[in-house]
């Protein structure tokens, strides 16, 4: 009796010991992250855009979870794709600008995912700088260039990174370049230009109409390139056994789109697709920023997830939780793409407060206003503006705008109709200013003073501004 039950132990540790075994070597999950250049989240159908169909996105939403309330920091390219790659905000990371360049010694979803066992490479733009922070593997195949009149794209370099050893993950980013402006991919002949319904805070001109048409033709273009990636991982056989991130990246570059703080331009299309984890066809009010992924990702595949700014929201993708943030934030700093304008906001997922710090200034954009073979709908509403008073007051709200910001995007999608300081929101609005304010102090973020060329210039020089 005691060698039969000294027999059982033996079992009971070596069966033990090969589970534990088998759950250290069993192959983690591949990720592709797919994010698109600039494409305004609610003019994609997924999210009730009614002028571009989007097949390829549609489908993939059907197969997984949909975020509805997703959002990135910044609304521009480089701290938006820093923040979703290092999980730290712009004032973490360093990113506060356009075309900056993280803090050395920054650590991004390269260097993690090497300490797992995977090999990470990027197809398309980086915009993302110094490379000793960001040393993805260069894949071929897909255009960098996001604002050349083309946009290349070979799935064959994508193919030979992720079949090229299976018996290691891949992370691999698809990063797109369209629909970027200048808008000459694509053809927008076959819209019929006065049946497009225009958002209401685009100007309704002809010019308006024919730019908008152009985007809408990269938009599909767009989709095209999403659905041949998505094919590319059936083809190597891999699409059931990979973690599918599909982005929009920030807002087009139209008014109250990029640059700004507003919802169309700060909130991202974002759907996750991880077989057998991820419902199909289910939508979520989750509030989730940039800064939430990585560290999700590294909790899903075995990692540690704590010491960034964003928290994994993996409860969410299992289905356990409907709810992740309580608050997401936003910054805006203007400087180099034109004159000092620095904002910052937060959303609650309800309620969206905007401080505009220097208010008094006029919204000066060089890349939107300065250029008129890539935005000439801009020199058209100026002119329409002298003639009718609609036109007049979206583009002077547009230049000039208060102290402070308050809308209900889920009743005003568009955020058309300011509530601030009106009596039945102050609770809420003096709420969310205290809560905007704490998170500047926690990111030492110094406020109006980061908007400026001297605090530009210092950080690509590495000088980075100081955490106060």
């Amino acid at each position: 009796m005691k060698r039969l039950k000294n027999l059982l132990v033996l079992s009971i540790v070596y069966f033990s010991f090969c589970n534990v075994l088998h759950a250290q070597t069993a192959k983690k999950p591949n990720i592709l992250i797919i994010i698109g250049d600039d494409c305004t989240y609610s003019d994609l159908a997924l999210y009730g855009g009614k002028n571009v169909k989007t097949p390829a996105i549609d489908k993939l939403a059907s197969e997984g979870l949909t975020f509805n309330k997703a959002y990135v920091t910044m609304s521009m390219c480089a701290p938006s794709r820093s923040e979703l790659y290092t999980g730290l905000q712009p004032a973490t990371n360093g990113v506060c600008w356009n075309h900056a360049q993280a803090r050395t010694g920054t650590k991004s979803i390269v260097q993690y995912l090497d300490k797992l066992g995977y090999r990470t490479g990027i197809a398309g733009k980086t915009h993302i700088k110094p490379k000793a922070v960001f040393p993805f593997e260069m894949v071929p195949g897909v255009g960098r260039n996001c604002v050349s009149e083309t946009s290349p794209y070979d799935s064959k370099g994508m193919f030979e990174f992720v079949t090229r050893d299976k018996s290691e993950p891949f992370c691999l980013v698809t990063a797109l370049t369209i629909p970027h402006a200048p808008w000459t991919v694509g053809d927008p002949s076959h819209f019929d230009l006065d049946a497009l319904e225009l958002p209401p805070y685009l100007v309704d001109n002809k010019e308006t109409r024919l730019y908008y048409a152009k985007y809408l033709a990269e938009i599909e273009v767009f989709d095209e390139q999403v659905g041949k990636t998505l094919d590319m991982l059936k083809e190597a056989g891999v699409y059931d056994d990979t973690i599918i991130i599909f982005t929009s990246e920030q807002g087009a570059q139209f008014p109250y789109c990029k640059w700004t703080n507003y919802e169309n331009g700060v909130r991202t299309a974002f759907v996750v697709r991880w077989n057998g984890v991820t419902t199909p066809g289910v939508r979520t009010d989750a509030l989730i920023q940039y800064c939430d992924v990585l560290p999700t990702l590294l909790e899903a595949v075995g990692g540690q997830s704590e010491g960034f700014d964003g928290t994994s929201f993996l409860p969410v993708l299992k289905g356990e939780k409907e709810k992740h943030r309580d608050y997401a934030y936003f910054m805006h700093n203007n400087v180099p793409a034109g004159a000092s304008y620095p904002i910052r906001s937060i959303t609650n997922g309800e309620y969206h407060y905007i401080s505009n710090l220097n208010s008094e200034n006029l919204f000066l954009l060089r890349a939107l206003m300065a250029k008129p073979e890539k935005t000439g709908y801009w020199f058209s509403w100026m002119d329409s503006a002298m003639a009718n008073q609609d036109n007049l007051n979206l583009v002077s709200n547009y230049m000039l705008r208060p102290q402070e910001e308050l809308y209900k995007p889920d009743d005003d999608i568009h955020e058309r109709n300011n509530l601030v300081n009106q009596p039945e929101y102050s609770v809420v609005q003096n709420d969310l200013s205290d809560k905007l304010k704490l998170w500047m102090v926690q990111q030492g973020d110094p406020g109006a003073s980061l908007d400026s060329k001297k605090e530009f210039k210092a950080q690509k020089k590495g000088d980075h501004f100081r955490i106060r």
